[in-house]
């Protein structure tokens, strides 16, 4: 099979993302629109509740950047992202189902109705000499998307648990797997259904000082 001749332009030698996430979604999304990154893990313990969903969401997502287990100093210029993605419908939070009773229940809470996907993004990038800031400087927000569910049967849901998709999916399904065949309305980013809203993040970027798109520095941060 032919693969695509890949015509982006190529990232410069001094750029270096580290993203604290073991989750092979978001791997996946940076590696479709191109971006170069190291994975490393995160001490950060994941809050779903006493606060709003974006609130949440940005507050773990800052907290996966502020403990991630950096095996060098990282030097200057490095970015370091952390992302965390929260389900919430009717101001309920939806984490990370920890049991197949608990997935079918979100399953059932959804089931016909509209919910908000929220993924809180914190990008940090190292200050030092050259060409990078003085001192590190962080960036966060949050996206929110508007997914609606068919009604599911009892079969469907039950089958969907047989999967074993939900395990480790907010919400307790993943959109890129079979709950694909749930969803009849998305209203905002998709990636950010997937696990990281791309649209921000390269927001996020240019605020720090760096072009996704045209793969460039800029000289001040936008």
């Amino acid at each position: 099979m032919n693969v695509p001749a890949d015509h982006r332009l190529p990232f410069p030698p001094d750029f270096r993302l580290v993203l604290a996430s073991q989750s092979a979604r978001r791997h996946s999304l940076l590696r479709d629109v191109g971006i170069p990154f190291t994975v490393v893990l995160s001490e950060a313990e994941e809050v779903v509740s006493g606060e709003p969903a974006a609130e949440l969401a940005e507050a773990n997502a800052l907290a996966k950047v502020k403990r991630a287990r950096m095996p060098v100093e990282p030097e200057a210029g490095t970015f370091v992202l952390g992302t965390d993605t929260l389900v919430t419908i009717d101001g309920v939070v939806m984490g990370k189902p920890a049991s197949a009773g608990e997935a079918a229940a979100m399953l059932e809470a959804l089931s016909g109705r509209t919910h908000q996907v929220v993924s809180g993004v914190a990008l940090q990038r190292i200050g030092g000499a050259g060409r990078t800031v003085a001192a590190d400087r962080v960036e966060v927000a949050s996206a929110v998307t508007d997914v609606t569910f068919s009604r599911l049967d009892r079969g469907q849901v039950e089958s969907y648990i047989a999967s074993r998709e939900w395990k480790g999916k907010a919400g307790g399904y993943a959109v890129q797997g079979l709950a694909a065949l749930f969803v009849t309305e998305v209203k905002g980013e998709y990636s950010n259904v997937v696990g990281l809203p791309l649209c921000l993040l390269g927001r996020l970027f240019r605020r720090l000082g760096f072009d996704l798109v045209q793969r460039t520095w800029l000289e001040d941060g936008l």
